[in-house]
């Protein structure tokens, strides 16, 4: 198997990850990552809990198929988009519920949790634009810019990570505060960490290597 396959097979696995965890549904979704030369991303029109290494495609920095024999994804205007930034090395697109019900009653997500400051705090919801269009790849490109999320107006949200498991925690992370956005909306109005909160949080974070295992 080549690197390539490597990845084509672990964006597979992925895909049938999301599926399972209800992130989501049939065929709404995509998911890519970087390989030499270009990117694996998923074909248009495959059902996620059932993708195999042939619903993966590689495309190279023009979009034009290298590998596979499916077309990619109607989004991977939007995939192409957020690897602008060379930092990125997948990039996950989902139909998420949380999400998209955030995306109708706001414009955005207010950092309410000290654990969306890995996403970039405050996340963007992108105005509507329709899927696979060059104006939805150009507003999803720059909301990704300056964090790992973006949500997507009527529509889902969209991830980047370092690598493929990177990506797909973030999707989990975002739709996981959403939730309880959406449960603090429905009770009042959801209080929100300040920039002095948010910069102490950073601080402590870096100073105790938090999140990370170390030895005693």
């Amino acid at each position: 198997m080549t690197d390539a396959d490597a990845v084509r097979a672990a964006i597979a696995d992925a895909c049938r990850a999301l599926a399972a965890d209800g992130l989501v549904k049939g065929t709404a979704g995509n998911v890519s990552a970087r390989v030499d030369g270009g990117v694996a991303i998923t074909a248009t029109g495959v059902v996620f809990a059932e993708a195999t290494i042939d619903d993966v495609s590689v495309v190279d920095g023009g979009g034009r198929v290298v590998a596979g024999s499916l077309a990619p994804s109607s989004e991977l205007g939007l995939h192409l988009a957020a690897y602008a930034d060379e930092a990125v090395g997948a990039v996950v697109h989902t139909h998420a519920p949380g999400a998209i019900a955030v995306s109708l009653v706001s414009d955005r997500l207010p950092c309410i949790h000290y654990q969306q400051l890995t996403l970039g705090g405050e996340i963007e919801v992108v105005p509507f634009a329709v899927f696979g269009s060059a104006e939805l790849a150009e507003t999803t490109g720059a909301a990704l810019a300056s964090a790992n999320a973006a949500i997507l107006a009527h529509h889902g949200a969209a991830t980047t990570g370092r690598d493929l498991a990177d990506a797909v925690s973030n999707t989990t992370l975002l739709e996981w505060a959403c939730d309880i956005y959406l449960r603090a909306r429905a009770a009042g109005d959801p209080a929100e960490l300040s920039p002095a909160q948010q910069a102490d949080v950073v601080a402590t974070a870096v100073a105790t290597a938090y999140g990370q295992k170390r030895t005693v």
